[in-house]
């Protein structure tokens, strides 16, 4: 095997590095996988730029699913597994993935702009066609950039560390067809997304400020609900740039200075890339803890489970019930019975619709 594919860590520390990924990799599905359920089960109430939301979640559970489990095991083989043909699919992944990450944040910054109103005027109403147009724009902006190694701009190579692989960014100095690669990849796919990012969501700020010093009593709901959702889209973005930026600062580091120049250990250039990972798990948690319908979709869950274990259990008494009544329609969560007849077990149900959701639209 190629010495650039064994690991430069001691066995003990790629272990470890296994056991965080599959953690990682199990948090990262179940949370995306509720935001998609979520999402396909009230798909015909999801407001336009809620679809972005919805596609930052495809790519996270996208980046779980194609690339953690090589990774997983690559650790826990001490060694790359596959050689240069899983290392330039790793890396292929890596582009597509994370460019539709980063770009996909910036255009939700700037449909958080233009749909958040500077009273007397009211923000612009995006249709779905648009962003659906949007969505694809981005996919294929991110697949194009991530081909282009594969056709001779730039190239794909192996981590420090030797259990991951990524752009070339030691083949900076090495030749001018990798330096202008690079230099165009950071500036198109990374800086210029964060600008739009920072620009946009201080804009929003300022939006909302000028709002709140002429909105009047009655209407302090809506600057509540604006606050709310602008909140957790820089949440979300906070968090993703909190996540990959100690990768860039290392791979930039490494860009300028040669392998023997670099003092960096293998398990220094590890720690960001490990770090960065963590990204595709804490988008979900986000957008799932701003949502306040989730808390009384639980307590219906809940609710329901609770009714039909009482009506299981009463049935094999004689099907009797004293003072309450459960239908079987009651026992289908999706389904149209209502969960009044749950009163006399578990109080009153919320006030709140199932259906009321705190989204980026």
């Amino acid at each position: 095997m190629d010495d650039k594919f064994i690991s430069k860590l001691s066995p003990t520390v790629d272990f470890w590095a296994g056991i965080y990924l599959v953690i990682i990799a199990i948090l990262s599905i179940l949370g995306n996988v509720a935001v998609l359920v979520s999402a396909a089960h009230r798909f015909a109430l999801l407001k336009a730029p809620e679809l972005l939301t919805v596609n930052l979640a495809l790519t996270d559970i996208g980046m779980a699913l194609t690339m953690y489990p090589l990774s997983i095991a690559s650790a826990f083989n001490h060694a790359w597994i596959g050689g240069d043909t899983t290392c330039l699919y790793y890396g292929l992944m890596g582009m597509i993935f994370s460019i539709t990450s980063i770009v996909t944040l910036a255009v939700m910054g700037m449909v958080r702009y233009l749909v958040t109103g500077s009273p007397p005027k009211t923000g612009i109403k995006f249709q779905r066609r648009t962003i659906s147009i949007a969505i694809s724009g981005i996919w294929l902006y991110a697949i194009l950039w991530a081909l282009f190694p594969l056709l001779g701009w730039g190239s794909y190579g192996p981590e420090p560390f030797g259990l991951a692989c990524s752009i070339d960014w030691t083949g900076y100095g090495e030749s001018l067809n990798h330096s202008t690669f690079i230099m165009t990849l950071s500036v198109l796919c990374t800086f210029l997304p964060c600008l739009v990012v920072l620009f946009t969501y201080f804009g929003i700020a300022w939006k909302l400020h000028r709002a709140y010093q002429s909105i009047q009593s009655n209407d302090f709901q809506y600057g509540s609900v604006e606050k709310r959702i602008t909140l957790m889209a820089v949440m979300i973005s906070s968090g993703f740039f909190m996540a990959w930026t100690p990768y860039v600062a290392v791979s930039f580091w490494s860009m300028f200075h040669s392998k023997e120049q670099s003092r960096m250990t293998p398990f220094v250039t590890l720690l960001p890339c490990l770090f960065a990972k963590s990204s595709t798990v804490y988008n979900p948690f986000i957008y799932l803890i701003f949502q306040r319908s989730s808390q009384h979709k639980l307590w219906r869950l809940l609710r329901l489970i609770f009714c039909c274990s009482y009506q299981a259990n009463s049935s094999a008494e004689g099907g009797k019930l004293e003072g309450n009544v459960v239908r079987d329609s009651d026992c289908s969560i999706f389904g149209t019975g209502t969960d009044e007849t749950c009163v006399g077990l578990m109080g009153a149900p919320s006030s709140q619709s199932g259906s009321e959701m705190m989204t980026l639209g």
